[in-house]
């Protein structure tokens, strides 16, 4: 991931736990707080609840191959941690994609849809 490094120590996750703001949906939650930098930070959080190790770490995989392919388009500056709900277990790649998409809007950290066209149509024209 280019523009992202990780949230690792437990303090920092506290941190955006207390400070940030959360929107969920039926298989994440999105914590988000505006860190004063020029690179965001991401955090990954799948309990035991989810399923055993084998199904934890494929959600965590899912979830940070979502979060690069989206990543270009990602507001720079922000804290952010991604909690697996339990329904996430049996989700296929497209659904975490979705899910993570749709969140990152609520927050406000993607482009709006009218705004990503007019860039493209903008780097069209330069060419």
């Amino acid at each position: 991931m280019k523009h992202t490094q990780s949230l690792k120590k437990n303090y920092q996750f506290r941190y955006v736990y207390r400070k940030g703001n959360s929107i969920a949906n039926r298989q994440l939650v999105m914590y988000v707080l505006k860190n004063g930098t020029q690179e965001n930070k991401l955090g990954i959080s799948v309990s035991k609840k989810v399923g055993k190790s084998v199904v934890r770490s494929r959600v965590t995989r899912l979830i940070k191959e979502s979060y690069r392919l989206s990543e270009e388009e990602i507001k720079l500056g922000y804290d952010i941690i991604v909690i697996a709900r339990t329904s996430v277990k049996d989700a296929t790649y497209q659904e975490v994609f979705a899910s993570l998409r749709h969140l990152l809007h609520k927050h406000g950290l993607l482009p709006k849809r009218s705004e990503a066209v007019q860039e493209e149509r903008q780097e069209e024209t330069a060419e």
